[in-house]
């Protein structure tokens, strides 16, 4: 059976399930590592043991996070040389930098202060513990920054030249990592890294607060994570506008697949919903705002949008997946600010941690980064079909010259280990969530590191000890 299949098809389906596993995790990290920097900022300032309970329980399960993204990426630099060696050797001038970079500037920073993190407690000075926590929050940053620029190059490739031989050549490294789309896409990738751990958080917080467990911890939590969604959220709508219009300048066929649209014209309407039927070249079934699609993306009424039709066939990404994988990112996106929106309602009326309809809402609303961070790399990777660089060099001819069965094997076997390891993985963070913060241990810690607020902490510890069940 697997012989039969189209190898090219199976390496896309292998490398796609794989950086879905991957991209989970760094972008939860790139969030969580910010996130408790605030957390230990807040110790440190205050004296108040809670925000350091909360810091040491959330990062272990950073510790995990972090562990399973590295392992998920290992797997993804094997797999440009067994299914993608004609992409690698192609575009390896370009591209191999940056990654190298990454490695260089990032992840050795990363792994490095990550061990300060974990088990400096005791070790080294609170203010050295800290800076170890910044260090690995901007480690996570550049990361982001190197990986962002080289998928960003695939998008809208600029500053290279093709050799005589076919292979890519770098003319200006600024243009390369800086080309068209890399600022709007580092920002937004950023933001939804944010959103993506806020979300998270408010969802663990919501469920203590629920189950009136550690109480003062949750609130620390809950709260911090409703500033995300008031005041983040919104500002991801606008960065999410401006990334689209630089879309729509420099791959016009992505958008047009977003928008369900076929036919080039003027005033062209916001299709809400519908069927994408690409054989029958229609959007059947559509609910449609007037006007709005080119209000959106040319701020003119009657602004010109391509439609699909502009292009061959064998031009036009599969449009249905795009079509509906942007609905998904955007609506999550819009459940996010109306989370923030119901948030300054219930904090405006001194209900936000005893409002249990709230706390259930959050709870359900925890998977929803991750969600919208799929649906939007599928937006961006199938978008790009059928090219691997955009208008540069066809998918197809960047493949390796591999067998259907063996993919299709490797495959299977990729997806049973991934649900045996990140299951496990993923069960670990679960029963760290549940056990919740170390409160017996804050004494030890404080009396270690020489914190001058001993009488606030004496008290708090005392107060809080009351919480766990």
């Amino acid at each position: 059976m697997l012989e039969n299949l189209d190898p090219i098809l199976l390496a896309r389906l292998q490398f796609a399930f794989t950086v879905s596993f991957h991209i989970l995790f760094p972008a939860f990290t790139i969030g969580l590592a910010s996130w408790l920097a605030v957390v230990e900022w807040r110790w440190l300032k205050t004296g108040n043991p809670v925000y350091m309970e909360v810091y040491r329980m959330w990062v272990k399960i950073f510790a995990v996070a972090f562990g399973m993204g590295v392992v998920s990426g290992i797997v993804l630099s094997y797999q440009f040389g067994t299914n993608w060696s004609a992409f690698s050797d192609k575009v390896g001038n370009v591209l191999g930098p940056l990654l190298g970079y990454e490695v260089l500037t990032a992840f050795f920073l990363e792994a490095s202060f990550l061990g300060i993190m974990l088990f400096g407690w005791n070790r080294v000075s609170p203010k050295m513990h800290f800076a170890a926590t910044i260090i690995v929050a901007v480690g996570t940053l550049i990361s982001a920054f190197w990986i962002l620029s080289a998928n960003s190059w695939m998008q809208t490739p600029a500053g290279y030249r093709v050799g005589e031989d076919g292979l890519f050549y770098p003319t200006s490294w600024i243009e390369v990592i800086f080309n068209p789309s890399f600022p709007y896409r580092f920002v937004h990738m950023v933001i939804a890294a944010y959103l993506t751990t806020a979300f998270v958080v408010a969802g663990v917080g919501g469920y203590y607060l629920l189950r009136q467990r550690f109480v003062k911890h949750a609130r620390v939590m809950f709260g911090m994570a409703m500033i995300m969604a008031v005041f983040v959220s919104p500002l991801q709508l606008l960065v999410g506008d401006l990334h689209g219009l630089n879309t729509f300048k420099h791959q016009p066929a992505k958008v047009a697949a977003m928008e369900g649209l076929w036919e080039t014209q003027r005033g062209a309407p916001l299709k809400l919903f519908g069927w994408p039927d690409q054989e029958g070249e229609e959007t059947r079934f559509s609910i449609e705002l007037p006007k709005m699609s080119s209000l959106i993306l040319t701020h003119e009424l009657d602004g010109e949008v391509k439609g699909l039709k502009e292009w061959p066939r064998d031009e036009r990404p599969p449009v249905a997946i795009v079509f509906w994988s942007f609905r998904i990112m955007v609506g999550l996106g819009m459940l996010m600010i109306l989370t923030g929106v119901m948030a300054a309602v219930l904090y405006w009326r001194k209900r936000l941690f005893d409002t249990p309809w709230f706390q259930r809402w959050c709870m359900a609303l925890t998977p929803a980064g991750f969600i919208a961070i799929l649906a939007g790399w599928i937006v961006t990777e199938v978008g790009r079909q059928p090219y691997i660089v955009y208008n540069a060099l066809r998918t197809a001819e960047a493949a390796s010259p591999v067998a259907g069965t063996q993919v299709g094997l490797s495959l299977l076997a990729f997806i049973v280990v991934y649900g045996v390891v990140f299951g496990a993985g993923c069960y670990y963070i679960y029963r760290l969530i549940h056990k919740g913060p170390d409160i017996a241990s804050s004494e030890d810690a404080y009396g270690d590191h020489g914190v001058d607020h001993p009488q606030i902490v004496t008290d708090l510890v005392t107060e809080s000890g009351g919480d766990r069940v």
